[in-house]
């Protein structure tokens, strides 16, 4: 036996797998559940999206389970974890993440995963608690509040003097966002702040050349 073969030996035999007993491995993967299940109920308290995504959210608590399980495979032993760290290197997600609160709870969930599997379950219990407090309590922060669309059609260009004239004594906040001409005909997308909607409208519609207008809200971003 060559002195290279005593070393590799030698040296994998310092991280031979530990047993782990099957109840060590249920209390942790059940620690992680409950954990995770909180994470589900917090996710849909706070989620703001028109359509709520109830595999989503079911997904979040199964990541938790699932990275607590590899944990626990990965500290058993070196050789596993090597290979887990190649095997995972060639996994590749193409969903796209498109609310960015998602992608929040999706790192709180792999983090939980992670402390728990590596009996650290303190840290993920205190994690919890700090990051429920924290995205409640900035979701009740009052905000400014979103500029709404004005959208308009004139018969003709000169009209648009007059139009903007009549928005400017309702709005203290108002600029013109898109102006399209085609034969005469002038369109209008103004992004506006009106203290009195209704009556704003109602004055708009007295001008003469005035086609259509309607006032729509939209979720982009705040205007201070």
């Amino acid at each position: 036996m060559s002195f290279s073969d005593i070393f590799k030996k030698d040296f994998l035999a310092s991280y031979t797998s530990e047993s782990i007993s099957v109840p060590h491995i249920a209390a942790v993967l059940l620690i992680t559940a409950a954990v995770s299940v909180y994470i589900f109920m917090v996710y849909k308290l706070v989620t703001k999206k028109t359509f709520y995504s109830k595999n989503f959210n079911i997904s979040l608590a199964a990541i938790a389970v699932i990275t607590a399980g590899i944990i626990l495979a990965v500290q058993s032993s070196i050789v596993i974890s090597l290979g887990m760290v190649g095997a995972l290197s060639i996994v590749r997600f193409r969903t796209a993440v498109k609310e960015p609160m998602d992608l929040c709870f999706l790192f709180w969930s792999i983090a939980v995963g992670i402390c728990c599997g590596a009996h650290m379950t303190e840290i993920a219990l205190v994690l919890s608690v700090i990051l429920t407090m924290l995205v409640i309590v900035l979701d009740r922060l009052p905000v400014g509040r979103a500029p709404m669309i004005l959208v308009a059609n004139l018969d003709t260009l000169k009209k648009e003097e007059e139009f903007m004239k009549t928005v400017g004594t309702f709005c203290r906040y108002y600029r013109v966002k898109s102006r399209n001409l085609s034969k005469g005909r002038c369109n209008l997308v103004l992004e506006v702040r009106a203290r009195e909607e209704y009556e704003m409208m109602q004055k708009l519609e007295e001008i003469e050349g005035l086609e259509s207008v309607s006032l729509v809200s939209h979720d982009g971003e705040v205007t201070f």
